[in-house]
């Protein structure tokens, strides 16, 4: 018996890396599998290839599963629909979504094109709108659906040279906290997942020193995404119904709850705020606990917190 028996997911990004990983194990714990991945390159800027998916598909129905493959772009809200009623047919029904596709596009804010910001938020942020929306009105009339998003500390807390892939993935994690609160009274549910996994992605990353090499040494080894595929498995489990609005990290062996943004401090002034009155005392009153940048190291994905 597998925590997910009887459960038909979607999982996108699944010819690699993390989603793969969700795949498999979904398929092992009992699930029925609808493997979406494009089949693109880490930039997303080619036609894709239909291989990985059905990989995938082939690799879980070879170890006794049940799963088809399909190729279509989480960009596409059509192609999306397409999916979900996929799974309806060749299954009868769908209540879990993990969502992990991705694509990178770095560059320095000052130097990003038009092209890249607009390419990393629709596949991100727009593709995890795609699929949500393609699917919460089915999930609301079951009165059952989780959702797994992937968020990242790029977005979470900051990272040099990500600035389309950090705005993307902070807008998921509003995101997932706004349909889990619209969807708590129809038990559809939503979490995000930042992970800390050698992918693909991260490989993509050059490595410009000793000990850049070290580190990226260390997670290659330390940090899976099988990993993070367990956390992935689980929140779409029934045992998890009272789990949602979550962010979550995976960093090898640990998960991590992360906090949300919740005010820290105030200021009030009686007869009211002027820009001088601001300067001279309001902001340097606030000024102990402002966050601290901290752009001299890179946060994510060579030096996990």
């Amino acid at each position: 018996m597998g925590v997910l028996d009887g459960k038909v997911i979607l999982v996108t990004g699944g010819g690699n890396g993390i989603g793969k990983e969700c795949a498999l194990l979904a398929a092992r714990e009992g699930a029925k599998i609808v493997v979406n991945d494009l089949g693109g390159t880490l930039s997303g800027d080619d036609s894709g290839d239909a291989g990985p998916a059905e990989k995938v598909a082939q690799e879980i129905r070879a170890a006794g599963g049940e799963a088809v493959s399909n190729s279509d772009s989480v960009t596409d809200y059509k192609a999306v629909e397409g999916m979900i009623e996929q799974a309806k047919d060749e299954f009868g029904g769908l209540h879990g979504i993990m969502n992990p596709a991705g694509i990178l596009r770095d560059g320095m804010f000052h130097k990003m094109s038009e092209e890249d910001w607009k390419a990393v938020i629709d596949v991100h942020l727009n593709g995890s709108f795609n699929v949500t929306r393609a699917s919460v009105n089915h999930f609301r009339d079951q009165e059952e659906g989780s959702y797994v998003l992937f968020t990242s500390t790029t977005g979470l807390i900051g990272n040099i040279g990500q600035a389309n892939y950090g705005a993307a993935k902070l807008g998921i994690a509003s995101l997932s906290r706004i349909i889990a609160m619209e969807g708590e009274r129809k038990n559809v549910r939503s979490n995000v997942i930042a992970p800390f996994a050698w992918t693909r992605m991260i490989a993509s990353i050059p490595v410009k020193d000793e000990a850049g090499k070290e580190r990226v040494e260390r997670m290659k080894n330390g940090m899976r995404a099988d990993q993070v595929a367990q956390l992935a498995v689980a929140l779409c489990a029934d045992k998890s119904k009272d789990v949602s609005g979550q962010i979550f990290s995976v960093r090898g062996n640990e998960v991590v709850l992360f906090d949300q943004p919740r005010p820290v401090k105030s200021v009030a002034r009686l007869e009211g705020w002027t820009p001088e009155t601001l300067l001279d005392q309001g902001l340097p009153s606030m000024k102990g606990s402002f966050m601290d940048l901290g752009a001299t190291t890179t946060v994510f994905p060579y030096e996990p917190i």
